[in-house]
């Protein structure tokens, strides 16, 4: 059985959301979006209402680094 994500695993999180969102810029993203794409993950497995902003930012900001990482490779 695959590991359930967390709040605090913000690299997997944030490579998730760019698989399913390649074309949005996660700064353009307010936190309370973030947090509802976040819980419908297939695999996440935390608390729901566990989140606060510093678990949100720091999502957000892996989540940036992907898609940095994808506009490099074009």
């Amino acid at each position: 059985m695959p590991r359930k994500i967390k709040w605090t695993d913000s690299e997997d999180v944030g490579i998730l959301l760019h698989e399913q969102k390649p074309d949005i810029d996660p700064l353009t993203v307010r936190f309370t979006d973030l947090r509802e794409w976040v819980v419908a993950l297939p695999d996440f497995g935390d608390d729901p209402h566990a989140s606060n902003e510093a678990k949100l930012e720091a999502i957000q900001m892996a989540w940036l680094e992907e898609f940095k990482a994808a506009r490099d490779e074009d």
